[in-house]
């Protein structure tokens, strides 16, 4: 397999379909220093060469104590592709480390978030694009439906509580066995990160289950995927999705109608009934 032209065609795909990117853009690459945001820097900076568009990228990474090894590696490497990379260290974040407060995660995700628009503006873009990929989509639907009862995953575009960045996921058809292949065969450095070597958590659970399912069905990931862009609505629950009205006159109609037919064929059985006699 073409990695490099397999990652286009799909990453293409998905900025088509969702209309992702516009004219005039300028995107800034979230990179935690995995295999996915290098990736999709690659293959945005690609793309931006033969795209029907005009957008440029530049790249940024939130430093919040959790890389496992130096990321200058991989702030040298965007800039040797002529990227912009700017390098945030994220202080709230880091108290997190020292303090461990209850909910811990979630205040990380909060500060990283609004490290990440203030990093987006102080870089003049108006998109960002984060590195989740087919993979994620995959386990953030099952992890919403198991424990949260809500049938939902990640957005492929979406915009700030603002409105003034739209986000988006280029690598929504992109799954990890393909950034693993590509940075593996281009020698990216890459850096991992604590939290994304956890065991225990329900993410890591519910990885290690499609791992296990796709031993017997190899196209699940594929087939969820494709599920989440074909919903039938009127086959679920939620009742604003469901025209009941409509429903409950058409049951009306039928009742009538059953019941004209069923005199009508009292009434054509007498009928019946007595020329028989007659005829008898």
């Amino acid at each position: 397999m073409d990695l490099e032209k397999t990652l286009l065609r799909k990453v293409g795909e998905a900025i088509a379909r969702f209309r992702m990117i516009r004219d005039g853009d300028r995107i800034a690459v979230a990179v935690s220093g995995g295999k996915d945001s290098v990736t999709l820097l690659e293959a945005l900076v690609l793309l931006q060469k033969r795209a029907p568009v005009d957008f440029s990228v530049c790249a940024f990474t939130v430093e919040q104590g959790k890389f496992l090894r130096p990321v200058e590696p991989v702030g040298d490497y965007i800039r040797s592709l002529g990227i912009d990379w700017t390098w945030h260290r994220d202080n709230p974040s880091l108290r997190l480390l020292e303090e461990q407060p209850d909910h811990g995660c979630d205040l990380c995700s909060r500060f990283r978030r609004r490290a990440v628009y203030q990093i987006a503006r102080g870089m003049g873009a108006n998109v960002i694009a984060f590195g989740h990929t087919a993979d994620d989509f995959c386990e953030s639907l099952l992890r919403n439906i198991l424990f949260t009862g809500r049938l939902s995953s990640l957005p492929p575009v979406t915009h700030s509580r603002e409105r003034d960045y739209r986000l988006i996921r280029p690598l929504v058809y992109v799954t990890e066995e393909i950034t693993r292949g590509y940075v593996e065969s281009k020698g990216v450095p890459v850096v991992p990160c604590g939290c994304s070597l956890r065991t225990g958590t329900v993410r890591r659970g519910i990885r290690e289950m499609i791992a296990d399912w796709e031993q017997d069905y190899p196209h699940l990931r594929e087939n969820i995927l494709s599920a989440m862009g074909r919903i039938e609505h009127g086959r679920l629950l939620d009742t604003r999705f469901l025209n009941l009205e409509q429903t409950e006159a058409e049951e009306s109609q039928s009742t009538g109608l059953l019941q004209i037919l069923e005199r009508t064929g009292r009434h054509s059985g007498g009928a019946l009934c007595a020329v028989s006699k007659e005829n008898a």
